[in-house]
């Protein structure tokens, strides 16, 4: 680990917490230099949904770039951008009734939030969004203001703004906080101006795996539409099948105007996102947002061959599956050790247990870890460990995975409660 003390950047951090030199990686397991086998139930932060080197996208990664496949192209025209658009199209936007016009922003998930914040103002010709309490949504200006937490807010170094700050459903016990937001938009005398767009995230990742109830989410649709507002669902994390459906919203019956993804959205970890938009709001004019390197077409290829999975009604079954023995078992963690003070939180594949005891969550994770399991932390003080397993983690590893949970919390609270 010598060179990474020595030459890289103070900033790093997921080398810090998975302290070994890893070389190898094929579906939900990793190998480090030493030849130790992690689970991995971190998923390179939501981007390797389908987990790593998954074989139908390396073949035809492989067989793309053996012939001379164009690799980057800017937003020309491309066969590989073809090929992606039209199986996106048909596989996940037909069968859902989604009309939405595609937009390629640049590679990464801030890239996509920052034009769907630019456009929505565009649009309104208003300045302000309003976001909500522990979201995160890039680290980028633009999505920086629109991010919750303070020490990131920080490194901005500048004042973020236009931008005002609700609170998130559950934000407070026994409360309605959107009777609370319709209050500043109804009250001239609030200071809060009709915004051009609230964004969101259904499953609050970073922020410490808040789920919003679906009830919640279609009155801030109903809102939204009410003061004529574009609603902005940032899917970057939630998306691609990690709660359960391909997008996040969908079991809440909700019609988001724009739509951010990336992460997992190549199925093989390489950059990529995109912004759906609803096409009577598709004003930008040509090259008024772009980026260098929007037209990658070796994630089209891999993005393209992950879609097959969703051709297949039973792989949202098999996901749906694992997610109840995931939840399960999480419950049996906070009832069987009480000492950890624990809820447990999120929907699908995107889950945790939020334990309310200062600086336990990174100690499970840390012992968890020398146990050969890679998982990490996250919340305001880093008080839930979650739970991102590939979605295509056989049974018999996703259960050797929870009890390598089990066994790290045993080894750091007293005896188990008598069952």
């Amino acid at each position: 680990m010598d060179i990474f003390e020595n030459l890289e950047s103070q900033v790093r951090s997921y080398c810090r917490n998975f302290p070994t030199v890893f070389t190898k990686a094929k579906g939900h397991k990793m190998w480090d230099e030493a030849g130790t086998e992690y689970i991995d139930f971190f998923s390179g932060a939501g981007a390797l949904n389908y987990g790593h080197n998954d074989p139908r996208m390396k073949s035809k990664l492989i067989e793309y770039i053996s012939d001379d496949g164009i690799t980057h192209s800017l937003d020309m025209a491309s066969t590989a951008k073809a090929a992606f658009m039209a199986k996106f199209n048909d596989v996940i936007l037909k069968p859902r009734n989604m009309d939405y016009k595609i937009m390629f922003p640049g590679p990464t998930g801030t890239n996509t939030v920052e034009s769907a914040l630019k456009l929505a103002r565009k649009v309104t010709g208003r300045t302000d969004v309003i976001s909500f309490t522990n979201g995160f949504h890039g680290m980028t200006i633009g999505s920086l203001s629109v991010t919750g937490n303070s020490m990131k807010r920080k490194g901005a170094g500048i004042p973020l703004q236009n931008t005002v700050t609700m609170p998130y459903d559950n934000y407070v016990d026994n409360h309605d906080t959107l009777e609370y937001l319709e209050r500043f938009l109804d009250d001239s005398g609030s200071g809060v101006a009709i915004p051009a767009a609230m964004i969101i995230e259904t499953v609050q990742g970073e922020g410490g795996i808040n789920a919003a109830r679906f009830e919640w989410l279609r009155k801030i649709e109903t809102i939204c539409k009410r003061w004529g507002i574009v609603l902005i669902i940032d899917d970057v994390q939630a998306g691609v099948g990690r709660t359960g459906t391909f997008f996040s919203f969908e079991e809440a019956g909700i019609k988001p105007d724009i739509i951010c993804m990336s992460k997992s959205l190549s199925g093989y970890g390489l950059p990529l996102a995109i912004t759906l938009i609803r096409p009577e709001l598709d004003k930008f004019a040509p090259g008024e947002h772009n980026g260098t390197f929007r037209g990658n077409n070796h994630a089209f290829v891999t993005a393209t061959a992950s879609l097959t999975y969703w051709e297949d009604s039973n792989f949202e079954k098999q996901i749906k599956h694992k997610s109840d023995i995931i939840y399960k078992f999480l419950q049996h963690l906070v009832e069987t050790y009480p000492e950890i003070k624990g809820e447990v939180r999120g929907r699908g594949f995107m889950v945790g247990i939020a334990c309310d005891v200062d600086g336990l969550a990174p100690k499970i994770a840390a012992q968890a870890f020398k146990l050969g399991l890679i998982m990490e932390t996250a919340g305001p003080k880093d008080e839930v460990f979650k739970l991102f397993p590939a979605l295509t983690i056989d049974e018999a590893d996703l259960k050797n995975g929870l009890n390598i949970i089990e066994e790290s919390i045993k080894s750091l609270v007293k005896e188990p409660v008598a069952q």
